[in-house]
C-alpha cells in the first residue's frame, strides 16, 4: 500500500484485489504501481477498450473486465460473457478452445484483428484465474477505508473495541496488541482496581487490558468483581476473597489474576500473591462464619479472629513471571523472554531479527521459539519454527536432517541460536530463512565462548568449588568429536595477593544456568562470567 501510495477510492478497492498470491505471484502488483507513478507506459491493447480498463492503468485486474472486453470485442452478451468467465476459472481444454473460437469469430466479424483477438484471449485466460469480483472488492474497500480513518483518528478507541470484539482468540490478541505498540499505544496490564470486563481506551495513547481477556475468568465472576468494587477499591488479596461472592469468583480464577498480575498494583510479588490465595480465601471463610457471632465476654467478633498467617516464598525470576503470565494471558505482555539473555546472546548473533536482510554467506541468529509446527516431506519430517526477539518474529525452516539432529532443542519458549540462510522469497515478497545448525544457551557457549571466569574472594573455600563443578563435568563419550567443554579460570584473592589459576582440562565444565546459578549461590564471588 506505501509503494501504491493510493490516492482516489478506485486504487483501495485494486490494491485489495491485487494483494493475493496469485496476482503477487504473477508481476500484476508490480505492473500496476508502475503504471500509476508514470514509470511505465500504459497499454490498453485498442483504443475501445480505454474506458473499461483506465480504472486499472491497463492491467486487468476483476472478473467484470473479462466480461466486459469479452463483449467489446468478442461480440459476447452478458449472459455469454458469463459462461465465458466461468469457462476461464475451471480451466476446462474443451470449452476453452470453444469459447476461443467463438471470441475470434466474434472479434473478426466486428473488425478487429485476429492476432488482437488471440492476444487478447490468452491475457484474459491468465487474469482470470486471479480476477477478483469487482463488486465484493468494492465492498470490502468500505470497511476497510472507515476502519483505516477511525485507526488513523481514533486509534486507541479502535483498537481496544477490536480487541475487546476478540477477547477469546489469544493469537489474534497478541497480533493486535503488537500493532497498538507499533502504532504508539500502551497496552497496560490487567488491574483489579481500574480494569473492566472488556478492554477500554484511558487516553490517547493507551489502552487497560480487559479483565474478561484472561483464561479462566469468565463474565459471570468479572461483573461480580466489578459489583463489589463498586463500594470502593480492593485494599489486598484479603480483603478480595473477602468482598468477592467465593461460588461465583473460584480459586481457579483469582489463581489468574496473579499470573496475569491483576493484583501487582496491590502487591507486585506475584508468587506471595499466588501461594496465599487458599490463605486469603479460608481466612475470607472463617470470617464470614464468626460474623455477628457474639463472644464470650458479650461483644461481636467484626474481625473475625487473629491476624493471617501470610506464607513466605521466593520471589519469582523474570523468566517464571513472564511464563505464568503467558499461561494467564497467552503470551507475553510485560516484557520478553529474550530480554534476559540479549546482553549475551548480541556478543556472537548480532543482528536483530527486525534487521535481518538476504545475505550470500549464512549468519547466526537467534530468538525465543514463539510456535512450531511439524509437517511431512518426501525427505521427512521437518519443522516451521517462529522465533522472536521482541524486535520481530519470522519463521525459520528447519529441513530434516538438521531437525532429526537438534529436535530435542526445539521447545516452546525456549531460546534458540541457530546458524541460517538468509534469501529473498520471490513468491511472497519477504524473506525465506532456512536453518543449517541449532544450538541451545548451553552448546552457544561452548561454540563462542573461550573461558568461565570466576572472581572469589578470600573467604571462598576450594572444597566447595570443587563439589560445584563436579556435576557439570562432561560425561565420557565414545563421540570421536563430543561437543568442547568450557576452560575454568578462577581468581583468588585476599587482602596481601591475588592470582589467577587455569583449571585442568579434566575439570572443564558444561557452561550451564545451573552450573552458574550454583556458583552464584554458594561461593558468592564477586562475579562469575562467560569471556567470549
Amino acid at each position: 500500500v506505501r509503494k501504491l501510495a493510493p490516492d482516489r477510492f478506485e486504487d483501495i478497492i485494486a490494491v485489495l484485489a491485487l494483494y493475493r498470491p496469485g496476482p503477487l505471484g504473477s508481476g500484476m502488483v508490480d505492473d500496476f504501481i508502475l503504471r500509476k507513478k508514470g514509470q511505465q507506459k500504459i497499454d490498453y491493447f485498442h483504443p475501445d477498450l480505454t474506458a473499461c480498463l483506465e480504472p486499472t492503468y491497463g492491467v486487468i485486474v476483476y472478473q467484470e473486465q473479462v466480461m466486459q472486453i469479452a463483449q467489446i470485442i468478442g461480440g459476447y452478451t452478458l449472459g455469454g460473457a458469463d459462461l465465458l468467465r466461468r469457462a476461464m476459472g475451471k480451466k476446462k481444454p474443451e470449452e476453452m478452445a470453444e469459447h476461443r473460437g467463438l471470441f475470434v469469430d466474434g472479434a473478426r466479424k466486428k473488425g478487429y484483428p485476429e492476432e488482437l483477438a488471440n492476444k487478447l484471449f490468452d491475457l484474459m485466460a491468465m487474469f482470470a484465474e486471479y480476477g477478483f469480483n469487482k463488486s465484493h472488492t468494492a465492498a470490502y474497500a468500505v470497511v476497510t477505508y472507515h476502519t483505516a480513518w477511525l485507526k488513523a483518528h481514533y486509534a486507541a478507541e479502535f483498537l481496544a473495541a477490536t480487541m475487546s470484539s476478540e477477547m477469546g482468540d489469544t493469537d489474534k490478541l497478541q497480533v493486535l496488541v503488537a500493532d497498538a505498540k507499533f502504532n504508539d499505544v500502551a497496552v497496560l496490564q490487567p488491574d483489579i482496581n481500574s480494569s473492566n470486563f472488556r478492554f477500554e481506551p484511558v487516553s490517547d495513547k493507551a489502552i487497560r487490558y480487559g479483565l474478561g481477556a484472561i483464561k479462566g475468568t469468565g463474565e459471570s465472576a468479572v461483573l461480580n468483581i466489578l459489583k463489589c468494587r463498586a463500594d470502593g477499591p480492593f485494599k489486598d488479596l484479603f480483603d478480595f476473597c473477602a468482598r468477592i461472592d467465593r461460588k461465583v469468583v473460584n480459586r481457579r480464577t483469582i489463581e489468574a489474576l496473579v499470573r496475569a498480575g491483576a493484583f501487582d498494583s496491590i502487591d507486585p510479588d506475584r508468587a506471595r500473591q499466588l501461594a496465599n490465595v487458599s490463605q486469603a480465601m479460608e481466612a475470607a471463610e472463617a470470617r464470614d462464619a464468626s460474623i455477628n457471632q457474639v463472644s464470650l465476654f458479650g461483644g461481636d467478633d467484626d474481625e473475625g479472629g487473629a491476624p493471617i498467617a501470610w506464607i513466605s516464598v521466593p520471589v519469582w525470576s523474570e523468566r517464571q513471571r513472564l511464563q505464568e503470565e503467558k499461561s494467564a494471558l497467552g503470551f507475553f505482555l510485560t516484557g520478553h523472554l529474550f530480554k534476559g539473555f540479549e546482553a549475551e546472546v548480541r556478543r556472537f548473533a548480532r543482528t536483530r531479527l527486525a534487521d535481518l536482510q538476504p545475505a550470500q554467506q549464512p549468519i547466526w541468529i537467534a530468538g525465543i521459539v514463539a510456535s512450531q509446527r511439524t509437517q511431512m516431506t518426501r525427505r521427512g519430517k521437518m519443522s516451521v519454527v517462529v522465533l522472536d526477539d521482541g524486535s520481530a518474529a519470522l519463521e525459520v525452516t528447519v529441513f530434516n536432517e538438521v531437525f532429526e539432529r537438534h529436535r530435542a532443542l526445539i521447545r516452546d519458549d525456549e531460546l534458540l541460536v541457530i546458524h541460517a540462510k538468509v534469501s529473498k522469497d520471490d513468491y511472497s515478497g519477504g524473506q525465506r530463512v532456512t536453518a543449517d545448525r541449532v544450538l541451545d544457551l548451553t552448546g552457544a557457549r561452548q561454540e563462542f565462548g573461550k573461558r568461565l571466569l570466576i572472581r572469589l574472594n578470600g573467604f571462598a573455600e576450594a572444597g566447595v568449588l570443587r563439589d560445584v563443578i563436579k556435576p557439570y563435568l562432561p560425561p565420557p563419550s565414545s563421540d570421536p568429536a563430543p561437543p568442547p567443554a568450557m576452560q575454568v579460570v578462577v581468581e583468588y584473592g585476599n587482602a596481601r595477593a591475588r592470582c589467577a589459576v587455569e583449571l585442568g582440562r579434566t575439570w572443564r565444565v558444561r557452561p550451564q544456568d545451573d552450573l552458574l546459578a550454583q556458583v552464584r549461590e554458594r561461593l558468592h564471588p564477586q562475579s562469575v562470567a562467560i569471556e567470549y
